[in-house]
């Protein structure tokens, strides 16, 4: 009988690995289910590792799926129906049936599809989706393994489903926010094309002629239209290489840190990524306490969760402290970059032997402050973006008048 090598998890969430004799993969992920592990991978003589044989029984239906990218609603559809359904008793594989089953003209039943057949096939759930294409980002993923870790699946697809309509809901305030300002500013550019195309180099050759020293202003504008129409090559060339090389600069693992600590910085925009961040951080942190997970271990499985590079550091320097024995606030507070009034919140938690519920306040509390911040931020750009153009179309108006009216009080002096 073939020998096996496989990988599991067991309830509490802990990798194992040994050997099992069975005639097939089948049989032997059967038998480990029955002792009560969660396989991942099983592989054994003349037989090929499980996920490649995975690739190979996805249904056809679901090959879109690999290939598709779910939107946001497609992807907030998914996460509620499935919490709904697991919160109503359905296990898992269940759950993503009925899914499946839907008659819809959308990726979601073959998303579900694939994600049934994996998950049949023993791998965790967490896995499977970091496996589905690009339509579950990592913070996804890493917060779908803390769910099953800690028992709370539902639970985390509900706070889930929390961050996805607000992302939605953050998009939509902005994108209907600038509909009137890009209107604007398009019109604006469109109009200094033609300013410093056509209307600038006429009116330079007129003022030449009446032998009077131009503005200042409007000596610049004129060579600003000489330059841009001589050189435009030059211009989009070196924008185009400024823009790869930003990009470049920020993929590197140096450049990638310092990004993501400046945008925390930036006025208006940086309080809302920070404060996103400890709504999110505290929410969820919360949700795993209350259903039994350890804090040294929610910090641990948070840690992948967080896409900035920077905050993740902070997240891994708490989780040293904690493990060697620091409490949660004093961590915080050593690291330095979380607010007073957060570790206060917490220092009370944990001196009543509350700290779930102290987690959950401060969630809450959070939770407010990032709606306030939002709305301030979409009810900023609107105005910003018209006194950005107010103030670009008025000096360059300025400077054609201010020379056109030189000229004009010189003819008047003769």
């Amino acid at each position: 009988m073939p020998t096996f090598t496989y990988r599991a998890s067991e309830t509490s969430g802990h990798q194992v690995t040994g050997t099992l004799e069975a005639a097939s993969s089948n049989e032997a992920y059967r038998l480990l289910r029955e002792r009560g592990l969660q396989p991942s991978s099983v592989k054994g003589d003349g037989t090929v590792d499980s996920s490649a044989k995975k690739k190979k029984e996805i249904p056809a239906n679901s090959s879109k799926a690999t290939l598709t990218r779910l939107n946001t609603t497609q992807l907030l559809f998914f996460t509620e129906e499935l919490a709904e359904l697991l919160e109503a008793g359905l296990q898992l594989e269940g759950a993503l049936k009925v899914i499946e089953q839907r008659q819809e003209k959308s990726v979601v039943p073959a998303v579900a599809a694939q994600l049934r057949t994996k998950v049949r096939e023993g791998v965790r759930f967490s896995q499977a989706l970091r496996e589905c294409g690009e339509s579950f980002d990592p913070l996804y993923c890493n917060l779908v393994a803390a769910g099953e870790a800690s028992g709370a699946l539902p639970q985390i697809l509900k706070k889930q489903c929390a961050h996805l309509e607000m992302v939605r809901d953050l998009r939509g305030k902005v994108t209907s926010s600038l509909v009137y300002p890009s209107i604007v500013f398009s019109s604006a550019l469109v109009l200094m094309f033609v300013f410093l195309t056509f209307l600038v180099p006429q009116l330079s050759v007129l003022l030449s002629k009446s032998g009077q020293k131009l503005p200042t202003i409007t000596q610049c504008l004129i060579t600003v239209s000489e330059f841009c129409g001589h050189y435009w090559w030059a211009i989009l060339a070196t924008i185009g290489a400024a823009v790869m090389g930003a990009r470049l600069a920020v993929q590197t693992p140096t450049g990638k840190a310092w990004w993501n600590r400046t945008m925390l910085e930036v006025p208006v925009v940086g309080p809302v990524l920070k404060t996103t961040f400890l709504a999110e951080l505290l929410q969820t942190l919360a949700t795993l306490v209350a259903n039994g997970v350890t804090i040294l271990t929610g910090l641990q499985l948070l840690q992948g969760a967080t896409g900035n590079v920077f905050l993740r550091g902070l997240l891994f320097q708490i989780t040293e402290l904690v493990s060697e024995g620091s409490s949660l606030a004093r961590a915080m507070k050593r690291v330095g970059f979380f607010p007073p009034v957060l570790i206060d919140i917490l220092s009370v938690g944990e001196q009543t032997g509350d700290i779930a519920g102290a987690l959950s306040r401060a969630a809450h509390r959070y939770d407010r402050e990032l709606s306030s911040k939002i709305q301030h931020l979409t009810t900023l750009i609107q105005p910003a973006v018209i006194l950005l153009v107010a103030i670009f179309v008025g000096v360059v108006a300025y400077s054609m008048i201010a020379g056109i009216l030189t000229s004009v009080n010189a003819l008047k002096a003769r």
